[in-house]
């Protein structure tokens, strides 16, 4: 039974570890070929680095306009993120203390919409949005933020849903019992309670967006309103990538957001089992 559960153990220990190694390794290639040149990428790519150089990064802050595209990066996931948690905190909170039948099948509609890919619907949204209505040429960031609260907004819905459900319905009496309309109630009572799942949906959604290329790369066509990982088209040619310049731009987009997210990792798990499982 010991040599059992021995063999168990070794097992499992070596499977993670094989998965541990097959996560980090791409991490660990950015990190490495940040402080190459061209040549010494494209000959060895998996060695470590002769020399240390740190120029790259001072010329791709330059190019990139890095300054900008961060601003305009962590205005449009700022935005966005706080925007998806009120309002999906809301409509959750209208679904599950008035179950009627439409607000049932709203619900049924929000969730099967998770299903439904972005390039299915790509092509008429920028269509309607840019021909007809002309929005992507009129306000492109206030669009991309409204776009990204339509389709973050599925999933938090299900996640609070699940959550609300599990808050007692006493305490919003005795709140009410005690003086507070149905507003200060849930913005007194229930939006506090669920603070662990708003942390898990906040972070969700800002690896998603604060990561996201199709989707800006579609509405913003002007430079000075490009995020970060639209900006680094211009070490991609025709022909040439310029290695030595985009692995940089890579590692100094994505540090940002890996700080986001070691922070409130632990949120993750706990806060997806408590919103769908309760």
């Amino acid at each position: 039974m010991a040599i059992r559960k021995l063999t168990t153990s070794l097992v499992t220990y070596l499977f993670l570890g094989i998965a541990l190694i097959a996560f980090t390794f791409p991490f660990f290639l950015v990190i490495v070929n940040s402080f190459k040149s061209n040549g010494e990428i494209l000959e060895s790519p998996f060695s470590l680095p002769t020399s240390i150089k740190f120029g790259h990064f001072s010329e791709v802050i330059e190019k990139m306009n890095f300054w900008v595209s961060f601003k305009n990066t962590f205005l449009i996931t700022g935005v966005s993120v706080v925007l998806i948690l009120v309002s999906s905190a809301m409509a959750a909170y209208y679904i599950v203390r008035h179950a009627s039948r439409f607000n049932k099948t709203l619900f049924a509609m929000l969730v099967a919409s998770m299903i439904i890919p972005f390039q299915s619907i790509m092509i008429p949204l920028m269509y309607i949005y840019g021909a007809k209505l002309k929005w992507i040429e009129a306000a492109p960031t206030t669009l991309l933020i409204a776009l990204y609260i339509g389709f973050g907004s599925a999933l938090s819905v299900f996640i609070y849903h699940g959550f609300i459900k599990s808050i007692p319905l006493e305490l919003e009496e005795a709140s009410l019992i005690d003086g507070c309309t149905r507003r200060q109630t849930f913005f007194r009572i229930v939006l506090p309670i669920l603070a662990p799942t708003s942390m898990t949906i906040a972070i969700l959604n800002v690896l998603w967006i604060w990561n996201d290329y199709l989707l800006p790369s579609l509405i913003l066509s002007q430079p000075d309103d490009f995020t970060m990982p639209v900006k680094m088209k211009v070490f991609n040619g025709t022909y040439m990538n310029n290695w030595e310049l985009l692995i940089p731009s890579i590692l100094l987009t994505i540090l940002p957001i890996l700080a986001a997210y070691i922070f409130g990792q632990r949120y993750i798990i706990k806060g997806v089992m408590q919103g769908a499982v309760k």
